[in-house]
């Protein structure tokens, strides 16, 4: 409870710094305003599927029910995170670049990482449960991740028309944002973290709930 008391709190303050504190953003007007969400979906859209990733490892290594659960939980919620970049971010692009789509190097390599989302899901949707389809998503988990890195330098490794890094760049941190926009992200970037973590405690409570009652139906026809 009191987890997600902070939540809403930190929720609250992020919207009320996103809406009413930080100011216009001169060239691109009211519709900078996405960056808030922008960036911290992709930020939890990356983070989730290296829990995947990690969690796929050690299910591998130690072939526990709880690491597999964990990575299953994280890639259903990451999945809603990486859907929420590709909508912002055409809606974001449309009155800056002109267009709502371009086959640009991170974007195109963004929506990679939702098809891997997408197919990690309907791999475990699709495959017999057990411990085999469990191995399936735990390498397909592992394989997947490699997009994560790629997609994260690909506006450094390829000549794109997504803007770099600014404000965790280390040759100019913050650059380009007004204190009271960087205090604004920054906040941003904690409500979603918060809210991930919120609803992937929330995922793998059910998916422990549903191996309970499976249990419990097993001995029952036992």
């Amino acid at each position: 409870m009191i987890f997600k008391w902070l939540t809403f709190i930190v929720v609250t303050f992020s919207l009320i710094f996103t809406f009413f504190i930080t100011p216009i953003e001169r060239q691109e007007g009211i519709v900078q305003k996405i960056m808030y969400f922008h960036i911290p979906s992709a930020w939890i859209a990356f983070f989730a599927f290296f829990i995947v990733f990690v969690a796929s490892i050690l299910y591998l290594w130690k072939k526990e029910r709880e690491w597999d659960i964990i990575a299953h939980s994280a890639a259903e919620v990451g999945v809603i995170f990486c859907s929420l970049v590709l909508i912002t971010g055409p809606i974001w692009a449309k009155p800056i670049w002109g267009v709502w789509w371009t086959w640009d190097a991170r974007l195109t390599l963004t929506l990679v990482l939702w098809l891997i989302y997408v197919a990690y899901l309907m791999l475990r949707f699709h495959a017999p449960e057990g411990s085999q389809r469990a191995r399936f998503a735990a390498v397909l988990g592992i394989v997947g991740f490699l997009d994560v890195p790629i997609v994260h330098f690909s506006v450094l490794w390829w000549r794109t028309i997504h803007p770099k890094p600014k404000v965790l760049s280390m040759e100019s941190p913050g650059s380009g944002l007004e204190s009271t926009m960087l205090i604004a992200l920054l906040l941003s970037l904690l409500a979603f973290t918060l809210i991930f973590f919120l609803l992937l405690g929330q995922r793998i409570s059910l998916e422990k709930m549903r191996d309970e009652m499976n249990e419990i139906k097993n001995k029952l026809k036992d």
